[in-house]
This record gives structure tokens, sequence and C-alpha cells, in this order.
């Protein structure tokens, strides 16, 4: 397995607004009860104007069980969300991920890519780093 570039120190005070969408040159992983859910080197991630990045994963690399829910968000950049229980061996997280099934033009690229809550999740990790929420 080789090594993903170190990360950089960023502050989210200079991120762009509206926000920016990139790939992300690391691999993320995502646990839950002791199971991995997420194993990919294809993320994207959206950089917004004092918050957290958020990073977006492909659906084909997630092997977690998703659970749709009732209900939806809306962000005046990206679109209509929709929420999922995220379910592994015995327990569930409750809205737990949510996806864009058809987002705004810009960040087309969305599209049914899932993100985490990582405060929602045992283990989440970006490179070498884990994810503090």
């Amino acid at each position: 397995m080789t090594q993903s570039q170190p990360l950089t120190v960023e502050n989210v005070q200079d991120y762009p607004r509206p926000p920016a969408l990139e790939p992300v040159p690391h691999r993320i992983t995502v646990v839950l009860h002791g199971t991995l859910i997420v194993d990919t080197a294809g993320a994207l991630r959206v950089l917004e104007t004092h918050h957290a990045p958020t990073y977006y994963i492909p659906p084909d690399d997630i092997t977690g069980h998703l659970i749709p829910k009732d209900g939806n968000s809306y962000c005046e950049w990206k679109g209509v969300a929709r929420y999922f229980d995220v379910a592994a061996e015995c327990r569930i997280a409750a809205r737990a991920a949510w996806c864009y099934d058809d987002p705004t033009a810009k960040f087309s690229l969305l599209t049914h890519y899932v993100a985490f809550y990582a405060s929602k999740m045992d283990v989440c990790t970006v490179g070498a780093e884990v994810v503090r929420p």
C-alpha cells in the first residue's frame, strides 16, 4: 500500500464562497461498529467558508448498508439532500449520511456520492489523519 500525500494545514476562513468542489488526493476510510464501511481513493470534497471540509464518497466504494430515511434538507449551493441511517453489524447510526440525487449544475459531480457525519461514526480517516468531529 502506498502512502498518501501529507495533509496541509488549512483555515476554513480561507475557503471560498460560493463553495469549491475538488478531488481528494488521500485515501478515505470510515468505520462503524468495527466494520469498514468506506475505503476509497476517489472521494470529492466541498470547501465552504467557515465549514469543515465535507467529503463525498463514490457509492461503489461504500460497503456499509444505507437505509433511506424520510425528509430532506436544502442547500442554496448544492440543492436538495436526502438522508440515510448507516447500518453495520447490529448497530445503526441514525441519519448519519446524506447525498444529492440531483445537485445543482456546479456540483453535478456529487450526484449520488454520499457524505457521512464523522461524529456518528467510530473512526474516519483522511490519509493518515484521524478526523476529529
